[in-house]
């Protein structure tokens, strides 16, 4: 996903967040049923994993003077946004401009490896996935030479993120960003033609960052499942047997920006999407979307305009119940 803008690093007004303000570390009042804000500052694209120390981290777009985000947790509920620059160093094929939707994965030898989007030297305004690896989840994040995925000729490669299946094997989720050579319209993909922005599979090494074989496409947007221009900010897990993706359709800056879901019994599919919103726009939550799914099936940070300006997308975090192929907010 795009983040409202993206201004350079350091271009950026630089904040001391040493001393943050009570409302970055306190919850606030539910907006929704089973949603709570978690952090009321620009933090766009959230994931979050249970480190070895047992406190929960979040990892989320550029913003606050930052490539990329990190905030941590005790308890899922109360986030403090750290002062850390998690990727201090960029890799040779990446601009210093854009790093988007940042996940994390701790590996079976103790190290974290991080999928991010960063903007593509040779092809500027599109990007590719990259991945970098620390000792410690706060990182610093050491980036690798060359990027996981590029494909600049179908659009670019947007929205990492990690998954260990049941067996042990990894995958890495990711979308194939087609509307931004598309042909104008809503989120530059309203005019038809409409370009596709399928959601890929691949699978990879016990490492991480190696790729087995050719990503197979699971997802694609639909005008008849009414996806707008776009799915996107897919996140995969597994309960009982049946996997869930969840993703985002229609375009951040839209009000109609929600989260679905689409169910398999197949790591490759088909999926059968549900065409369910599992949130959208009402009861304070404007076009929330972004949404990570712990593994464990039970929560989930996403993003959401933090008001009616919408200038800077807070940080929401949610209860969730997956019974069957069905999810709900709890």
């Amino acid at each position: 996903m795009r983040p409202f803008s993206s201004p350079s690093p350091f271009t950026w007004v630089t904040c001391t967040l040493a001393f943050l303000p009570a409302v970055l570390t306190t919850p606030l009042p539910k907006r929704t049923q089973g949603v709570s804000m978690g952090l009321d500052t620009d933090f766009p694209d959230p994931s979050f994993l249970k480190a070895q120390d047992g406190k929960w981290y979040a990892f989320g777009t550029n913003g606050n003077g930052k490539r990329i985000q990190v905030a941590s947790s005790d308890d899922f509920s109360s986030w403090t946004l750290l002062d850390i620059e998690a990727l201090p160093t960029l890799s040779s094929w990446e601009t210093d401009k854009e790093h988007y939707a940042p996940d994390v994965i701790l590996r079976d030898d103790g190290k974290y490896v991080m999928y991010y989007s960063g903007e593509a030297k040779s092809d500027i305004g599109h990007h590719c996935v990259g991945t970098a690896i620390a000792d410690k989840p706060t990182g610093p994040y050491v980036p690798s030479d060359t990027p996981f995925s590029c494909r600049l000729d179908q659009g670019g490669s947007l929205d990492p993120a990690g998954f260990e299946d049941a067996d042990g094997t990894r995958y890495v989720t990711f979308k194939v960003d087609g509307n931004s050579i598309g042909h104008g319209g809503d989120c530059n993909n309203g005019i038809a033609p409409l370009v596709p922005t399928p959601i890929l599979l691949q699978k990879v090494q016990p490492d991480g960052v190696t790729p087995i074989g050719d990503a197979v496409q699971i997802l694609d947007r639909s005008t008849a499942d009414g996806d707008g221009p776009l799915v996107e900010a897919p996140s995969l897990v597994l309960h009982d047997g049946t996997y869930f993706l969840f993703y985002s359709t229609h375009c951040y800056t839209d009000e109609a920006y929600d989260v679905r879901w689409a169910t398999a019994t197949n790591i490759t599919g088909p999926y059968t999407k549900t065409n369910v919103e599992l949130l959208k726009t009402g009861d304070g939550l404007i076009s929330p979307g972004g949404a990570t799914v712990c593994g464990c099936g039970d929560r989930m940070l996403f993003h959401g305009w933090c008001d009616d300006s919408k200038k800077q997308r807070c940080m929401y975090h949610a209860g969730v119940d997956l019974s069957g192929q069905t999810a709900n907010i709890v």
